[in-house]
């Protein structure tokens, strides 16, 4: 393999981040000797775009690099590996382990996102619905966090414990509020906003 043959350039980087193949082949949901195969045996013969995407998040390089085309390519953001509290709060913090998400970059202008600035996480119970149901993945605008008189849906932290809530300013305070009246609302000068919610992925049941 020369210098310019995507396995070579994928075989060096493994060896200098000192990361095994089968971790990176469960990273990508694969089977473990996934890209142990494809580097030393050449099979499969090309990554899978989603799979080059994924590597190319992994070790923070130009996809490129790892055979892909000049073709648009799908837009990487992290995911955060634990759960906002749609109901009363989920304890978390982000999880590096925890493996890339891909967008199409269409969507990711539509939005205004900057992929580097944003993340995507599952959302838990139901004090958000029928906006946010539970399992709903939602993606967080993380530059967006100024709470105004005007309601919209952030997530925040407050005592440790992650939350999507309706967040509205109240003089110096922040007003936090459920879509599902069960929940009453209640107000604090503590929360960390996180980041806005400006898209969910719902799967259809």
């Amino acid at each position: 393999m020369d210098g310019g043959d995507p396995r070579a350039r994928l075989q060096a980087l493994i060896d200098a981040d000192g990361v095994s193949f089968t971790a990176l082949s469960r990273m990508l949901r694969r089977n473990d000797a996934y890209l142990q195969q494809y580097v030393r045996r050449g099979t499969p013969r090309v990554l899978a775009e989603r799979d080059r995407a994924l590597l190319a998040a992994y070790f923070r390089i130009d996809e490129a690099e790892l055979g892909a085309s000049a073709r648009p390519r799908m837009a990487v953001i992290r995911r955060i590996d634990i759960e906002a509290s749609a109901g009363p709060g989920a304890i978390g913090g982000d999880d590096p382990s925890a493996a890339p998400m891909l967008l199409d970059p269409r969507l990711i202008e539509t939005l205004g996102l900057d992929p580097a600035h944003a993340a995507m996480l599952r959302a838990r119970g139901d004090s958000m619905e029928p906006t946010i149901a539970d399992g709903d993945q939602i993606v967080v605008d993380e530059r967006d966090r100024r709470i105004t008189a005007t309601p919209a849906i952030f997530v925040l932290r407050l005592e440790g414990a992650l939350l999507v809530k309706r967040v509205t300013r109240v003089g110096k305070r922040v007003c936090v509020t459920s879509d599902n009246p069960a929940y009453p609302p209640f107000e604090t000068d503590s929360a960390e906003i996180i980041g806005r919610v400006v898209w969910l992925s719902r799967v259809m049941r």
